[in-house]
């Protein structure tokens, strides 16, 4: 009888312990969400990196999110239905079925490396492997087809072979655009 007390009571102060979850968000709402959860009391962390954007007449420092359609928030399983229903919120990231929860010292270090490195930025190279077939989405050689041949960090390196002999330039990942296949890089 007792140790189905305790685990009464352990499972008590599980329902009540906060943990930290992920949250994605409609595109481009990570700042408003992390504001509307905060202005319901709900503990929240939108990563944000500092970025200078370049108009032809200006330059602005602006706040971007370091992870796309992401926040973090803190809480107990009493809170999990006043996040779901926080406008701009999609729902939670789950992991093997359950809300993915991320340990307290990963959001510290996430916080350590943002006052440390200005810079950082996460790049997604889901889907873009050495050999794919690419094409330029804007700059100089704009809707040129190539071949990547090496991957540096948010770089490609990329071969341009249909101009009679070969020329090798870095392009950033966004500039670049999957072929599908060999017959695009022919055309």
């Amino acid at each position: 009888m007792e140790t189905q007390l305790n685990l009464a009571k352990i499972h008590m102060a599980n329902l009540y312990e906060r943990k930290w979850f992920v949250i994605y968000t409609r595109p481009r709402w990570e700042k408003k969400v992390d504001k509307l959860l905060k202005m319901q009391g709900i503990e929240s962390y939108c990563p944000l990196r500092e970025v200078q954007n370049q108009w032809a007449d200006r330059k602005k420092d602006v706040s971007l999110p370091l992870f796309s359609s992401y926040v973090f928030v803190r809480l107990n399983l009493y809170e999990h239905s006043k996040v779901l229903y926080t406008l701009g919120v999609m729902g939670f990231v789950y992991y093997m079925g359950k809300p993915a929860i991320v340990r307290d010292n990963v959001i510290d270090q996430i916080k350590n490396n943002l006052t440390i490195y200005k810079d950082i930025e996460v790049v997604n190279l889901h889907g873009i492997a050495i050999g794919d077939n690419v094409r330029i989405k804007d700059g100089l050689l704009v809707n040129k087809l190539g071949k990547v041949v090496q991957i540096q960090g948010k770089n490609v390196l990329i071969v341009f072979d249909n101009i009679s002999c070969a020329l090798v330039t870095r392009i950033p990942l966004k500039s670049i655009a999957i072929q599908n296949s060999k017959q695009d890089h022919e055309n």
